[in-house]
């Protein structure tokens, strides 16, 4: 019987084992960054209030309240008479600890539930009115076509099987909104920039924007934007402030 031909040993080059091993030591370093991370934001968190805080924030909830009422009252008459646009854009700036739960509750109705959100509103009474009642934690203005469709190329994601999805394709919106007749994104922008007969429908498909917090365009101040502060109607003036956020 013929002696078996012994198999040559598999040969790994060293840079490739230098290689694997630097893998496993980075693996194991960035795993223990991650815990060492999680372990700080749940001691960050607990933080325990004085009773100066509570009382502060209650003032100033209650403030906001007595605030929201006195803003309610005032007629919108007039309000949206400097231009012919049907189209606003409202951008959260603000509002946490010191807002009222009536005020956060009007925000909500927006889908304004974070700060730096925007969404795309119909100019109207009722839109107005709610304007007026959150008014300090809200900017808002007239968005021109440039505004709107760099909007949605840049920022823009829809809203699909209850999850939110980037708008990388025109399949997402022919698969939602193909019934109106709404098959890509020019569509889409051409639907919100004239305010069209589906508007409601593609705003609702439309996610609130996430917007990037700019530098040195907000001072945090809650008067209005023609008295010097951030908040109110800034007219024509949002485009320069969708520009910094985008």
């Amino acid at each position: 019987m013929a002696d078996e031909v012994p198999q040559p040993l598999n040969y790994i080059p060293e840079v490739i084992l230098k290689k694997r091993k630097n893998n496993e030591e980075w693996a194991i370093r960035r795993k223990l960054q991650l815990e060492q991370k999680v372990r700080k934001l749940k001691s960050d968190s607990f933080v325990i209030k004085k009773p100066e805080q509570f009382i502060r924030e209650y003032r100033d909830k209650e403030m906001d309240l007595v605030q929201m009422k006195q803003r309610g009252k005032r007629r919108a008459k007039g309000a949206l008479t400097t231009s012919d646009s049907k189209l606003l854009f409202v951008i959260r700036i603000g509002g946490k600890s010191d807002m009222h739960p009536r005020t956060r509750k009007a925000l909500y109705s927006l889908r304004l539930r974070k700060i730096f959100s925007g969404v795309f509103v119909k100019a109207n009474e009722r839109t107005v009115e709610i304007l007026q009642k959150v008014e300090p934690f809200v900017t808002y203005g007239y968005p021109n076509l440039k505004s709107v469709k760099d909007l949605i190329y840049k920022k823009g994601s829809g809203k699909t099987d209850n999850q939110r999805v980037p708008l990388t394709s025109n399949d997402i919106v022919e698969q939602t909104l193909g019934q109106y007749g709404i098959i890509c994104l020019e569509d889409v922008v051409r639907e919100i920039a004239s305010v069209g007969p589906h508007f409601k429908e593609v705003t609702s498909f439309l996610c609130p924007f996430a917007l990037t917090k700019p530098e040195k365009a907000l001072q945090g101040k809650k008067k209005r934007y023609n008295d010097g502060g951030d908040s109110g109607n800034r007219e024509d003036h949002i485009n320069e402030l969708i520009s910094k956020m985008n």
